[in-house]
């Protein structure tokens, strides 16, 4: 398929005349905006006006004949150039150079005709303003001399200002700023007028080919080079494009970016600069020469002039892409970059990228595939919509792209190829993994992830299913919750209710899941997930709804609800209001009593009194359900002594009144020594709760880091309990061998019974003795450590008194890192000088 670069349409006709004698023959051709100018073969100046509507693609619209000029002689008008910004109208006839108005076709009388000339041309890129007149150059040439001329060309005047010497006579010539391209008998060459420098380039073959010398773009030259090669060649000599191949037949050859057009005798030839490959052929008969414009081309023949103009370049662009010559379509749009709005190019590069992209797709170049759907900016329901029941969620959204001639049918293929079908699924959830959340995915949010949403369903990926819902998203509601419940995801569909923020409808699914309503084996642990939801809800009327149930389930965990929250969320409750809900709720009530005291650290003594009478009242449940003994009565029984030692702030006599009618004696215990009554406790340790071992622990325990004393008056009233009874005396025995230094011997003597012998209390006596000396040892030690310390601290003093200290300016306090700026200081014991006020601080 051959591109269709130009339109041809018809511009003007002459038509013969049956009455006269004809030799009407265009000869050349010139045209300016709306102005077109024939030379004839007998020495007339035509001049067409195109209408004002002017469209080369509307051949209803014929141009008006204007002026005509008849020069004189039936020489024929070889070439003829418009110079606008004069008006000027040069025409070159019988080897001279004239100047006629454009418009009128006058002859200008200041401007005398320049004789001898074979050709000429106008350097536009050298026109000059000043304040007092506008000109440009004219470069003429003959092929009878070796010397080039320039002219000044003004409104009123032209002066030949310069002759350049060439090496040969030139046969063609182009010109460019200071360089003229010139084409002899036998080869090319570039010269600068200007610094005189002269560039070979190629030779060529006047005898078998034409002679091409025209200008191609700024600084650039199109020749008919050796071997039939259109050469492009800048005015330092440099080739940057390769070589266009044509006919040897070659008639005339022009540029109109970004194409070249070849004539030959049966037909014109379009070739592109970009790849240089032809692009259109356009049948042509007696076609004589072409015109470049801005807008198009003319070919002229014999009688008539054809247009040819650019089919835009963002159709040509298009239908590139519709033949998928993907290649082809970025280079033509490289090319004319400069030629079309950004806007226009970004888009037409994202249609070619992305169109090559779905060919990688369809190949199954999966990798290529998403990175060119990436950089074109693929709008991600384009590749969704291709996919079995993923229609877009849109309605009015409808492909923008051009189908692939080998695009395969998914539907198809998922029944016939289960193993692809899957490979292009994958595809589809990298790439829309890759595009969420992207400035390409934003716009299209809820199709990526309603699509996600159904792969991963059907695919039965729990995992990215989960994380996908989990997280903030875009699915609609309206098109997954069918699909969920459809492939029983019970726990997921609960979690898209509360990313969308239906939390009562989330909780809800939940909670039918763990009644056994509905059934979903992808978690295991929801009633956990349901509590550790509800902790972190900030919406009251929420929790309070769900708040029995959970409770009603596992008062263990269901108390999390309200000890698991955030720091910054514990305002959301109230305290007391939970306190009242957990009435009916014992265990929860001294779990959340456990976490006002010990974690929230209330000081409030009602927190610490109840919690204290929640303890007893669950060790008294358990010891009347028979498990007093077990690990949880126990515990929680540990627990209710540890308060009871531990705190000070809980109502000793709300206490009392509870455990009083109760067997806990070791805590009735501990509430006496707390109140000062120490004997009782001991009594009540002793003679109620039998434990010896408690009993003098809780003796350990009462004296504290309170002073020894109190510890031997605490060992020695159990001492004397012990005595009371004859029961007891191997238990005194016991006593007094096991905690010798909390006694003082001479105390215990005298307080044993006289019936008692040295041999039943020798252990403890020696052990008393032994401690008695060990302590006044120490004591000897520690006094002839001081005494060490203060000789070394006089030794210092004395060493330091005998120096001189010298304080430099600049010197420093080592405490503060001041300067020393007073005659009093201090040294210390390592000789580091101080403030005086900072010596207290040193060592």
């Amino acid at each position: 398929m051959s591109l269709k670069a130009f339109t041809q349409v018809q511009v003007y006709e002459k038509l013969p005349n049956p009455k006269e004698k004809d030799k009407f023959s265009i000869h050349s051709l010139e045209c300016y905006d709306r102005n077109i100018y024939i030379g004839t073969k007998d020495s007339l100046v035509q001049h067409l006006i195109l209408p004002s509507s002017s469209d080369t693609k509307d051949s209803s619209q014929s141009p008006r004949e204007g002026r005509m000029k008849l020069l004189g002689s039936s020489s024929p008008v070889t070439q003829l150039r418009v110079i606008p910004v004069l008006n000027h109208l040069l025409v070159l006839w019988d080897r001279s150079v004239s100047a006629l108005n454009m418009f009128s076709l006058e002859p200008l009388p200041f401007l005398k005709r320049i004789q001898h000339v074979s050709f000429f041309e106008v350097c536009e890129s050298a026109l000059s303003t000043s304040s007092q007149s506008v000109c440009v150059e004219l470069v003429t040439a003959s092929s009878r001399s070796r010397v080039v001329r320039i002219h000044v060309v003004g409104v009123e005047r032209w002066d030949c200002v310069k002759e350049v010497s060439l090496p040969q006579e030139p046969v063609a010539l182009a010109v460019y700023d200071n360089t003229l391209c010139v084409a002899t008998s036998d080869r090319y060459f570039l010269h600068d007028h200007k610094s005189g420098s002269t560039i070979d380039l190629f030779p060529h073959n006047l005898s078998r080919q034409n002679i091409i010398v025209s200008t191609a773009g700024k600084g650039e030259f199109l020749l008919n080079g050796p071997g039939s090669l259109g050469m492009f060649v800048m005015k330092n000599g440099i080739c940057q494009r390769p070589p266009v191949q044509w006919s040897e037949e070659l008639l005339a050859a022009v540029v109109c970016y970004p194409y070249i057009l070849a004539l030959q005798p049966q037909a014109l030839y379009v070739y592109s600069m970009v790849d240089q490959h032809l692009k259109q052929t356009v049948p042509l008969l007696r076609a004589r020469g072409l015109l470049s414009t801005t807008e198009g081309v003319y070919v002229f023949m014999e009688r008539e002039i054809l247009g040819l103009s650019h089919v835009p370049f963002e159709e040509q662009i298009q239908t590139l892409v519709r033949y998928e010559r993907v290649e082809e379509a970025l280079g033509l749009l490289g090319g004319v970059q400069a030629h079309l709005p950004q806007v226009s190019y970004k888009e037409l590069h994202k249609i070619i990228t992305c169109m090559d992209g779905f060919i990688k797709f369809y190949q199954g170049s999966f990798s290529e595939a998403k990175e060119l759907f990436i950089k074109g900016e693929l709008d991600p329901r384009e590749l969704i919509s291709l996919y079995p029941e993923m229609e877009p969620l849109c309605e009015t959204f409808h492909s923008q792209l051009v189908k692939v001639n080998n695009a395969k049918e998914l539907l198809a293929l998922r029944q016939e190829d289960r193993t692809t079908f899957q490979q292009y699924l994958d595809f589809l959830g990298d790439f829309l993994m890759v595009v969420r959340g992207t400035k390409q995915g934003v716009e299209c949010s809820e199709d990526i992830d309603t699509a996600q949403l159904r792969m991963y369903t059907e695919q039965g990926d729990r995992v990215d299913l989960d994380a996908l819902v989990s997280s903030p998203n875009s699915c609609s509601i309206d098109k997954c919750v069918p699909l969920l419940e459809l492939h029983k995801r019970f726990f997921t569909l609960g979690l898209l209710y509360q990313s969308h923020g239906h939390h009562i409808k989330a909780i809800q699914t939940w909670v039918k899941i763990t009644d056994g309503q509905y059934e979903d084996s992808s978690c295991s642990n929801v009633y956990e997930h349901i509590v550790r939801t509800l902790s972190r809800l900030k919406q009251r009327d929420v929790v309070w709804t769900f708040a029995d149930w959970a409770l009603q389930r596992n008062q263990e965990v269901g108390i999390q609800i309200f000890t698991k929250r955030d720091p910054e969320d514990q305002d959301t409750f109230a305290q007391e209001d939970v306190l009242t809900f957990l009435k009916n709720y014992s265990l929860a009530l001294m779990l959340f009593l456990e976490f006002l005291v010990h974690d929230l650290k209330s000081k409030e003594e009602k927190h610490h009194t109840l919690l204290a009478t929640a303890y007893v009242t669950h060790i008294l449940r358990a010891l009347q359900n028979g498990k007093g003994t077990d690990s949880d009565g126990g515990m929680t029984r540990d627990k209710l002594q540890q308060l009871l030692w531990q705190s000070s702030l809980y109502d000793t006599m709300t206490v009392h009144e509870a455990i009083q009618p109760t067997v806990l004696h070791t805590e009735q215990a501990i509430l006496l020594g707390r109140a000062g009554d120490h004997y009782q406790a001991l009594q009540t340790l002793v003679h109620k709760e039998r434990d010896l071992q408690v009993a003098g622990a809780y003796c350990r325990r009462a004296a504290g880091w309170q002073e020894r004393e109190l510890e031997h008056t605490l060992f020695l009233t159990l001492l004397r309990i012990y005595l009371g009874s004859n029961e007891l005396a191997s238990a005194a025995v016991d006593l007094l061998n096991a905690n010798a230094a909390a006694f003082d011997l001479d105390t215990v003597l005298q307080v044993l019974p006289d019936s008692w012998s040295v041999q039943l209390v020798s252990q403890f006596v020696l052990g008393s003795l032994r401690g008695t000396f060990h302590q006044r040892r120490m004591a000897g030690v520690e006094r002839g450590l001081a005494q060490v310390e203060l000789l070394r601290h006089k030794y210092t003093w004395a060493q330091a008194s005998k120096r001189m200290l010298k304080l430099d300016k600049g010197l420093v306090c080592n405490t503060c890192q001041k300067d020393l700026t007073e005659p009093e200081f201090v040294c210390s014991l390592r000789g580091e000088l101080v403030h005086t006020n900072c010596g207290s601080y040193t060592e």
